[in-house]
């Protein structure tokens, strides 16, 4: 009997209900601060059914916020505003990891505090624009991480980490992708260092290695997922050779008995690959489909025949918070609104109303 999207499944310790992933969604719903609003709890809630919700990019250091309305996880205050989002979603029976993520060199001293400065593993600008309060700007020049520096980042994303446990999360969901810090470490053109922490393959991958083992010591290894995207030039960076960076990087961390691996498919035979060696769960992120087809339906039912664990979702849950209960029973799905995306970010979209009695709210 072949596997459905509303078969349960486990994720380390987790048992989910169902293999549908709610994909993490930049909001920008925070307060000024970086502390969760209420509003982010409602959000969060009214997509409990999914059988994981991935909360968004969160920044476990200062220097690594990604944007104005960006939330952090390395503060009381943050911890406490998390506490209260991770206890509306078990209320309405969900689960929730939340991602830790470090801007890197796409933050921008706009919206960093106390003076500042974006930090990369080499001091060279992406060619890329930054979301800010004033608009967009163009990415500044980074300051280059020293040894001691990249040894704190190491240990904020641990911190953060137990933080978001003492929030009442289910767990971390480590963001190694999308052009931000760790997969800056992970490409050549950006990656320049000749130290350590660059040069080598070695070398590249090693501070997401480091992040992970550190992340996991603190909580459990159980508790810990990784997201990577293969290739991706957003930020500007080029990868001479994601096929072997990538069986590197995973053939490295395999046996450190994660949660889960969150896998952004790439559309070539290194897809598979990684599904071959990797021992634990994996989360796929399918390719868009087809125009319109927001659930990515096909690609999710075709991906779990080819050995996915849980299919991540995306724009589909921001028009219907009741995305996998419409999905169980075929009812229609509300479209998205009519604003574009830019960069990975999915802000503009307004939620509708569900078809459940859960309420709407306001994007």
């Amino acid at each position: 009997m072949s596997t459905t999207l509303f078969d349960s499944t486990t994720l380390g310790a987790l048992t989910v209900p169902n293999r549908i992933a709610m994909a993490p969604m930049t909001r920008s719903r925070a307060a000024v601060d970086g502390t969760p609003t209420e509003l982010m709890s409602t959000y969060y809630a009214q997509r409990a059914t999914a059988g994981l919700i991935i909360a968004e990019g969160t920044h476990p250091t200062a220097a690594g916020r990604i944007g104005p309305g960006a939330p952090g996880l390395h503060q009381d205050a943050h911890r406490l505003g998390w506490s209260y989002v991770a206890n509306a979603v078990h209320d309405a029976g969900g689960r929730i990891f939340v991602q830790l993520m470090h801007a890197g060199r796409l933050a921008h001293p706009s919206f960093l505090p106390d003076g500042l400065h974006p930090v990369a593993p080499s001091d060279i600008a992406a060619r890329a624009e930054v979301y800010t309060a004033g608009g967009r700007k163009a990415a500044v020049r980074p300051q280059a991480l020293t040894h001691e520096q990249i040894l704190d980042v190491i240990d904020d994303f641990a911190q953060s980490a137990v933080r978001a446990m003492a929030a009442g999360m289910d767990g971390v969901e480590i963001h190694a992708a999308n052009g931000y810090l760790l997969h800056q470490f992970l490409a050549e053109n950006a990656n320049l260092r000749t130290d350590g922490w660059g040069g080598s393959l070695d070398a590249r991958i090693r501070l997401t290695v480091e992040v992970i083992r550190a992340v996991a010591a603190a909580i459990g290894p159980h508790r810990v997922g990784l997201r990577i995207s293969p290739g991706n030039q957003f930020g500007g960076l080029v990868e001479q050779a994601p096929d072997t960076t990538y069986t590197a990087l995973v053939q490295e961390l395999a046996q450190d008995d994660l949660a889960y691996l969150h896998l952004v498919e790439t559309g070539t035979n290194l897809d598979d690959r990684i599904r071959a060696v990797w021992p634990s769960a994996l989360v796929i992120a399918p390719m868009v489909g087809r125009p319109g087809d927001v659930t990515k339906v096909h690609a999710a039912n075709a991906w779990l025949r080819r050995g996915a664990d849980l299919v991540a979702f995306g724009r589909g849950f921001l028009a219907n918070a009741d995305l996998v209960e419409r999905l169980r029973v075929g009812a229609p799905l509300n479209a998205l609104a009519p604003h574009g995306l830019y960069g990975g970010d999915h802000r503009g979209y307004t939620d509708y109303p569900t078809l459940g009695q859960l309420p709407a709210v306001d994007a």
